[in-house]
């Protein structure tokens, strides 16, 4: 390994002041513990497993890491419950922009599904215009704490529900607001059994709308999930996407062999909303070592790196990239490639993410960079010091 590697090699306290890109990451899987405790007191939900917030963080924890996709949706329900007020909904969006940006995330696509949250009387606008409120304030809370973020807004429609090609309107209704609003679509849910081609109208429809949209795919179900996310829907982007890896063979002596449906991602540049930590709880890894995210990367897949649901994982950006330094020694440039991948591929227009990538990200980088000549400057002038 020579100097330049090793001077590479991020330190944690690197990893957090880096400028972070967040694709995948789910509004109602991220909120504080201490909130919902708070939000469920001020609504009146009184279906908490536990009140007091440190327990309740570990009881989301546990409840999700059981290896079963299906049994990790059902820790939503507590949350879900207590965002079905404005107010809720207005902080919720607040402290997750507050939260990303205390993080080093520059820039997030954060999603969730309208549908969810009408139980107490909210229509769908409402609750799109209280998340976009919220969303405004984390920015500007952020921005007074020496931060900047940029959050744009995913609707999701649920794969088992039957009302995808309404929330695909109301994206498309409440998109290119001034200051930010609603820059795609996603479809999300159990996979097995809910196809995303049950939702061909909605897609249909965004693709005539010249929009954009990312579908859940790959994650808990194998590769004609993702076969009908792209070839069928059109999507734009994988969600997860994870298990592209079934389409790849690595012979014993090195060689690697890509089947179709893997060339065609990796040639069409289809970026993969990879999120470590969540993979390992719903059994789609078995550890961070043996995760694919790995081989995608030699193999320069668009891969990027997602939190996925932040409160049941336990996890940031910053333990994201911890984990896949640990795993795999990645340095400060492949934190950047990362980054840089998942800037290309957001969903805002060129000229901007351009922007970010020549103005935040790679300056941001270039001085993480830099600073192993001034820690060594400083250590040799200790050096010459102790001599004379």
């Amino acid at each position: 390994m020579t100097s330049q590697t090793i001077a590479n090699t991020p330190t944690p306290e690197q990893i957090h002041r880096a400028p972070k890109v967040l694709l995948h990451d789910h509004l109602d899987g991220g909120l504080r513990p201490a909130t919902i405790v708070e939000l469920a007191h001020a609504t009146g939900y009184s279906q908490l497993p536990e009140t007091d917030p440190e327990k309740l963080g570990v009881w989301f924890r546990e409840a999700a890491d059981s290896g079963s996709l299906e049994r990790y949706l059902e820790t939503f329900s507590h949350t879900v419950g207590v965002m079905q007020t404005r107010d809720a909904l207005v902080r919720v969006a607040a402290e997750c922009a507050e939260d990303l940006a205390e993080d080093g995330v520059v820039y997030a696509e954060v999603r969730y599904a309208p549908e969810q949250h009408l139980e107490g009387g909210l229509s769908l606008e409402e609750v799109v215009e209280a998340v976009n409120e919220g969303f405004r304030e984390g920015e500007r809370r952020a921005r007074e704490n020496g931060h900047r973020i940029r959050v744009g807004a995913l609707l999701t429609a649920m794969r088992h529900a039957a009302r995808a090609l309404e929330i695909a309107e109301l994206a498309n209704r409440y998109r290119d607001l001034a200051g930010g609003g609603v820059v795609g679509f996603d479809i999300a849910g159990a996979e097995a059994g809910y196809p995303p081609t049950r939702h061909l109208d909605a897609f249909e429809y965004l693709k005539r709308e010249n929009n954009h949209f990312t579908i859940h795919a790959g994650e808990a179900f194998g590769l004609p999930s993702i076969w009908q996310a792209l070839q069928w829907c059109g999507a734009d982007r994988l969600g997860h996407g994870v298990r592209i890896i079934d389409d790849i063979q690595v012979h014993e002596d090195g060689r690697v062999e890509l089947g179709r449906l893997a060339s065609y991602v990796r040639d069409k540049r289809i970026p993969l909303e990879l999120c470590p930590s969540s993979n390992l709880q719903t059994g789609a890894a078995a550890s961070y070592a043996e995760h694919p995210i790995g081989l995608l990367r030699r193999l320069h897949f668009r891969a990027t790196v997602n939190t996925d649901n932040r409160l049941m994982s336990y996890t940031s950006m910053t333990r994201e990239f911890e984990h896949l330094v640990e795993a795999f020694g990645y340095t400060l440039d492949d934190m950047q490639w990362f980054s840089v991948n998942a800037m290309k591929s957001a969903f805002i227009p060129f000229d901007e993410r351009l922007a970010m990538i020549n103005d935040v990200i790679k300056p941001g980088y270039a001085e993480l960079k830099s600073e192993w000549l001034f820690r060594q400057t400083a250590s040799t002038s200790g050096s010459v010091d102790s001599a004379s």
